[in-house]
C-alpha cells in the first residue's frame, strides 16, 4: 500500500466508527488545489457533531474555519464548497498565507 495514503485510510476508518457508535459526521475533503497548497487533494477533515475532529485539508491553518462550517453541515444537512486562498481575507485570518489556494467540499455522511 502507498504509505502516502495511509493517513487518509485511517480518516476515513474514523467517520466509519463515528458513525457506527452513532456520532453525527461530515467529512471535508480537498477537491482542489492551486500554487502551493498545504495538503494534496483527497485530503480528508472528518467533524462530529460536538466539533472533534481528525485528518488535515490544510496542515493546521484553515482547519479551525472548515470545522465551524462542517458543524453547520451536520446541523442542516446541506453540502458546502468551501475556498480558502492567499487573496482571501479569511484566509489571511486563518493562515493560509503560503500563496496558495485550496477548495474543499464539505457533506454530512448519511
Amino acid at each position: 500500500m502507498d504509505t502516502a495514503l495511509a493517513p487518509n485510510l485511517d480518516v476515513l476508518a474514523t467517520a466509519e466508527a463515528w458513525k457506527k457508535a452513532g456520532r453525527d459526521v461530515a467529512i471535508a475533503t480537498v477537491v482542489e488545489t492551486w500554487g502551493s497548497a498545504p495538503r494534496p487533494v483527497g485530503s480528508h477533515l472528518v467533524v462530529d457533531a460536538e466539533g472533534n475532529f481528525e485528518g488535515s485539508v490544510s496542515g493546521g491553518c484553515v482547519e479551525g474555519a472548515v470545522v465551524s462550517e462542517a458543524i453547520d453541515v451536520i446541523g442542516d444537512g446541506k453540502p458546502k464548497m468551501l475556498e480558502f486562498g492567499v487573496a482571501d481575507e479569511t484566509a489571511w485570518r486563518v493562515g493560509l498565507s503560503c500563496g496558495g489556494r485550496i477548495r474543499v467540499y464539505v457533506e454530512k455522511l448519511d
